[in-house]
């Protein structure tokens, strides 16, 4: 018992914390919710401290239903990242219009424990449980901002969709249970190896469509627009990041330890989905006046580079996919720190994509860190962006699907279009009304210390975060 408390020790140092912060939340009050952020930030640190399978092998607990190995531990650390990041872009926002809640943290807390039960997940149960908690925190930090309509709008149709793709995939997870007589991955892996019938054929189709809904794969992407333009800037960015990287994670170790036996089963969906994630969201952006709307369409887009990854399989394939998620939370993070500081001279925040023209010529510095996330979201050499999406393609070549990487590099060019036309609006086009100079030296060294890390220095970081990404897939083999 004491084994198994150990291996679960960061979503109790979670869980415990969360708590007391929910007690001095209400004891406080929101003037106390700067100080609740940076306690909530060293909780975090404490908990990515005691992360097994870092340092060590780390291992099953409770009779199977939970695992604490590589691959949970590195999806877990860039998790950590992204919800840390997203709490203290929480704080510049929402502090200058004085709405920001005590509650804030709390609830990215809690969706941080629903987040690392995913990518722990070795039982069909345990994945549910986790999808729901972090969804459950989703659902109210997309309603964060009261007063708005645009967010209360946001969360309920994240709500009603999500509560539909919560139904689709608990039936995937009975016909499952039904015709394999468990839920836990290995015991449905080893019913699988003996054949893949019907009724199990249904339930996969089932699982991976409620999954897909949770990474914003077409044709699941539906509510990903709209609760990227309606919920409050800092909670688009954390749903653009922690949460797509923990769906994507758990839907890699479904499909490879649940479903490795049925991998020709499985793959036609992943490959298909890949091609009109990628398509879809490359053209649908184009014709977008909003900036959030159009991160919203490359987020998808980039879902769809990932899936390509992993319809190869393979440890080859699932490192490729760790490897392109860990970069492009940090690209996709530092383009939502510029839209931060999109607010006009009376503080209110500027969404339109038309308001960013002629903004090298005022905020030289600001232009430059947007121009090098658009051209690494693009995958334009030699910008960190363009080998995550060499090496996934790469893992499609050693797999066969040569015709897949072929196919989805044509779509990359369709996607490199708008991100160029910001670029040239930044850069070419006449000045429009300047935006309001910030106060925030924290939202400036997190944009510096993401610029830089997508920039050409990046590619020093190769070794080590090929060798971690390479060291987690094995995890799963």
């Amino acid at each position: 018992m004491v084994h198994d408390l150990l291996l679960i020790l960061p979503e109790e140092i979670l869980s415990v914390g969360a708590m007391l912060l929910m007690l001095a939340a209400a004891w406080g009050g929101d003037r106390a919710a700067p100080a609740l952020t940076w306690l909530a930030l060293l909780i975090l640190a404490i908990a990515a401290a005691f992360i097994p399978g870092i340092r060590d092998a780390g291992g099953s607990a409770f009779y199977g239903l939970f695992v604490a190995d590589g691959f949970a531990a590195f999806s877990k650390i860039v998790i950590y990242a992204g919800a840390a990041v997203a709490m203290l872009m929480a704080m510049s926002w929402f502090g200058r219009d004085k709405d920001y809640r005590a509650e804030y943290p709390v609830l990215i807390l809690f969706s941080c424990v629903g987040m690392g039960m995913m990518v722990s997940a070795s039982d069909l149960l345990t994945l549910y449980v986790g999808l729901e908690l972090q969804s459950l925190a989703a659902y109210v930090l997309a309603t964060f901002q009261r007063d708005d309509s645009r967010s209360a709008e946001a969360g309920l149709k994240y709500f009603v969709l999500g509560a539909l793709a919560s139904g689709i995939l608990l039936y995937g997870v009975s016909l499952l249970y039904g015709f394999t007589g468990t839920t836990q991955f290995g015991g449905i892996a080893e019913a699988l190896g003996a054949g893949v019938s019907t009724g199990e054929l249904f339930g996969i189709v089932f699982v991976l469509a409620g999954l897909a809904f949770k990474i914003a794969a077409v044709p699941f992407h539906m509510w990903t627009p709209d609760v990227y333009e309606g919920a409050p800037t800092p909670v688009t960015a954390f749903f653009a990041s922690a949460p797509k990287v923990a769906a994507m994670a758990l839907l890699v170790r479904v499909s490879v330890e649940a479903m490795g036996p049925a991998t020709e089963a499985w793959r036609q969906i992943v490959i298909f989905a890949a091609l009109a994630s990628t398509v879809l969201g490359g053209v649908a952006a184009i014709g977008q006046k909003n900036i959030k709307r159009l991160l919203a369409y490359s987020s998808i887009n980039n879902i769809g580079f990932a899936l390509v990854g992993l319809a190869a399989a393979g440890v080859a394939g699932v490192a490729s996919v760790l490897f392109y998620m860990a970069v492009y939370i940090v690209m996709t993070l530092g383009a939502f720190l510029v839209v931060l500081r999109m607010r006009d001279q009376s503080g209110q925040p500027v969404e339109t994509i038309a308001s960013l023209a002629g903004l090298s010529r005022g905020r030289p510095w600001l232009a430059l860190a947007m121009a090098i996330f658009m051209f690494s979201l693009a995958g334009i050499p030699p910008l960190f962006g363009f080998w995550p999406k060499l090496v996934v393609f790469d893992a499609a070549v050693q797999a066969d699907l040569a015709w897949l990487a072929a196919v989805a590099i044509a779509a990359s060019v369709i996607s490199a279009f708008y991100y160029i036309m910001i670029v040239k609006l930044m850069y070419m086009d006449e000045p429009a009304p300047a935006f309001a100079e910030p106060r925030d030296p924290v939202g400036a060294i997190l944009i510096a210390a993401a610029a830089l890390f997508v920039s050409p220095l990046g590619f020093l970081a190769i070794p080590y975060l090929g060798a971690a990404a390479q060291n987690a897939a094995r995890a799963l083999f």
